[in-house]
């Protein structure tokens, strides 16, 4: 079942929040939010198919659900880097050190 939570944003089956009319997560826009500290209106600058309602809508969302989007970050971020280690040493890391490209 499909819930509207609120204008612009609404959350699928797994509770994942979408903004309406596109294929972008809210998790998305926080993200560029948080690496690049874009604004509403420079997230829509770079995100063309975002009007700057559905920035802001997406920007209001993440604060307003500020821990559990914080907590799905740094879960993330645990999983990447065990992958990350799980993967070792990658010929092509080896490589790229070699190179002194790492």
């Amino acid at each position: 079942m499909v819930t509207t939570t609120s204008p612009h944003i609404w959350l699928d089956e797994q509770n994942r929040a979408w903004i309406d009319d596109t294929n972008a997560k809210v998790i998305e826009v926080a993200l560029d939010h948080l690496a690049y500290g874009w604004s509403a209106e420079e997230m829509q600058r770079q995100h063309p198919h975002l009007s700057l309602a559905q920035a802001y809508a997406a920007l209001a969302y993440y604060y307003d659900h500020k821990p559990e989007f914080d907590r799905q970050v740094e879960e993330s971020l645990r999983r990447a880097e065990a992958l990350a280690g799980e993967a070792g040493d990658l010929p092509l890391l080896r490589r790229l050190r070699a190179a002194g490209k790492l």
